[in-house]
């Protein structure tokens, strides 16, 4: 909620990444209690599913939700290890606070087009 609570109504972005980032979030609270456990599995979300796209709740939507789960698994596990995405690689920064600027900026800024685009695909199926 805290992430999705910063992005615009309509986005592009797939709100399953941003619901298993708080997967993670709560996994690694209940696994390990540390805020940079917790951190960590956030910063690693971001850098392996924030791409995914919204394609209008369709049936590959259960996919999202299956990939985007393992992702917050796999993402405890790895801050578990004391291993994360790093703030020098794609949009994660140091901080895990501008890692989910960098990816809210991302998905309302930048992937506007993006919107238009799905809703003129989807648009002209339906004609």
């Amino acid at each position: 909620i805290y992430i999705h609570n910063q992005l615009p109504r309509l986005s592009a972005l797939c709100a399953a990444t941003t619901a298993a980032m708080g997967a993670a979030a709560g996994m690694a609270w209940l696994v390990d209690g540390r805020y940079e456990t917790i951190s960590m599995a956030i910063s690693s979300m971001i850098g392996d599913v924030s791409g995914m796209i919204c394609d209008g709740a369709s049936n590959s939507c259960a996919m999202k939700v299956s990939t985007s789960a393992s992702a917050a698994w796999k993402a405890v596990l790895m801050a578990l290890d004391d291993t994360a995405v790093t703030g020098n690689e794609g949009i994660v920064a140091h901080d895990v606070e501008q890692s989910i600027a960098n990816l809210c900026a991302l998905a309302s800024h930048s992937m506007q087009q993006t919107d238009r685009q799905i809703i003129e695909i989807m648009a002209s199926k339906a004609r």
